[in-house]
Parts: structure tokens; sequence; C-alpha cells
């Protein structure tokens, strides 16, 4: 029984990365990514292929495959850029955006990830009101901020970190309207490597998905992390897990020096990222 078991779980594997790989080829033809029938209907079959929970692991699958998953993580990010750039916009030209946010496809996933994060670190922060708060890789439609601070953590300033001036200037568009809101959310045009000495603020940092798309790059922004962040301060990552690792970067465990791993949480449901929550040190980290 064994191991017809196994031969089950071996040819659903390779269905799932035939699969894939299909979508992988449909997505590289497209002229654009931005929203529309074509790039929807493809991302929506990548997103229902990969959410099942699944044993395989992502990252032994051969090198043409492991080839074809950083192409798909990259071409996920950009979409996604491109999906919140367009609703952003669009929830923009309202008078009160945060009125119409719904409007959002992915409103609820979002609200879901903002109670599971809030709970989980919830558990491990010191102080139950945080003062600041940093989010790296906010995006033009900085929706976790916008949640945790309306739902969760309503006297907590949100510091959003993005490299992109135009996303920012999107994000901070949508707050602007909401008197609470437009106080307590900031956002800084920074790339977060060159941010030192302003990182011992923040009593949480999280870290999105999509900062880092492959594992070297993720290292470096930990890394950097682990050596400016406050002793004791809480490290929020977004993670994947089983099929979900062709949709976002996979971060281990053992990706944390200088940290140390508290809890790691898979969804099973369709919250897609997985959560890592981590300390930092209390001794210096060595290089």
């Amino acid at each position: 029984m064994g191991s017809l078991g196994s031969l089950v779980s071996c040819d659903q594997e390779e269905m799932l990365v035939q699969n894939v790989c299909e979508i992988y080829d449909s997505l590289s033809t497209l002229q654009s990514l931005k929203p529309s029938k074509d790039v929807d209907t493809l991302f929506t079959r990548l997103v229902l292929t990969c959410m099942p929970p699944s044993p395989i692991d992502v990252t032994k699958l051969p090198g043409k495959v492991q080839g074809i998953r950083s192409k798909l993580i990259r071409l996920c990010g950009e979409a996604e850029g491109l999906l919140e750039s367009h609703f952003s916009a669009l929830l923009g030209s309202y008078d009160i955006p945060l009125d119409h946010i719904g409007m959002f496809p992915y409103y609820t996933n979002y609200i879901k990830l903002g109670r599971l994060e809030y709970t989980i670190m919830s558990n491990y922060i010191t102080n139950a009101n945080p003062g600041d708060i940093a989010f790296i890789g906010s995006g033009p439609l900085p929706l976790t901020s916008i949640v945790l601070a309306s739902n969760h953590l309503k006297t907590t300033m949100f510091h959003n970190y993005d490299i992109d001036r135009s996303a920012n200037a999107l994000a901070s568009n949508l707050v602007a309207a909401d008197p609470d809101l437009s106080e307590r959310m900031l956002f800084h045009d920074t790339d977060i490597m060159d941010v030192t000495t302003g990182l011992s603020d923040y009593e949480v940092v999280f870290l999105a998905a999509l900062v880092g798309l492959n594992k070297e790059d993720k290292r470096k922004v930990i890394d950097h992390l682990a050596k400016h962040m406050a002793p004791g301060s809480l490290l929020m990552l977004r993670s994947a897990h089983g099929a979900r690792g062709f949709l976002y970067p996979i971060v281990e465990p053992s990706d944390l020096p200088g940290f140390e791993v508290l809890a790691v949480f898979h969804p099973m449901d369709d919250v897609i990222n997985s959560v890592i929550v981590a300390r930092k040190s209390k001794d210096k980290y060595q290089y």
C-alpha cells in the first residue's frame, strides 16, 4: 500500500509540475501582464493549481523546472505589481478611496492574512500596541498596513518602505482622505538596504513576500535587517510552502541567522503566503 501511495503522489506531482509549466508557457507569450481577461484567467488557473496542500518540495525539482519556477516568481511579482497599481489608481479616483477598497479582488484574503499575522504577532510582542512598525515592500496598494492599522493596531504608526516613488504616490493618495490613517501611515521612497540606524526604531518589521525574488537577494535583505534591527524586535516574514513555492520565494528558518525563529505557520486555505515570525537576537549579530 505504501508503494502504491508513493506512486500516486509521484503521478500527482508530475501532473502538477506539467500543469504549472504549461501555464508558464502561456504566460511567457503574453505581450503584457497588465490586468486583462487572458492575464486574469491564467493567473487564476496558476493559483488554483498551486493552492491545494501538496507534499512537493519545489526546491528539489530538476534544474529546468527550477529555472521555470524562478521565472514564474518574477512574472507573478510583475503581474501583482501591475494589478495593485491598476486598482490603486482606480480606487484613488474616488473622493474617499477606502470606502471602495472591497473592489480589489483579493481584499478578503488580506483581511484573513492581517488577522492571522496580528494573532501570531500578539503571541510574541512585549507591547500589545507597538509604537512604530515598518513594512518593507509596501507597494501601490499597501493592504496589510491598511488592514492592520484599521482593524488591529489602532494607535500604531506604520512606516511603509518602497523603492518605487510612483507606488508610494498611489499608496499615499489612498489614505489621504482618511483623517486617522493619513496621520499614522508614512511612506518612504527608500531602498531598505540604505536604511541603517533607522531600523532600530521599529518594534516589528514586516518583509513582503516579493522583496528579494530569489534566495540570494532575500538573504541579503535578511542579513541587513539582522545587522540593524533593534535586539528583541520582531521580524514578520512572508514565505510559501509546497506547490505555493511556484508563486513566491521560500524562506527556511535556516535563512535567518541573527534571528530566533519563534513560529512558522502554513495556511491551508486561500491565504497563499506562509508566515514566519522571528525575534532579533539579543547578541550582537556576527558575520
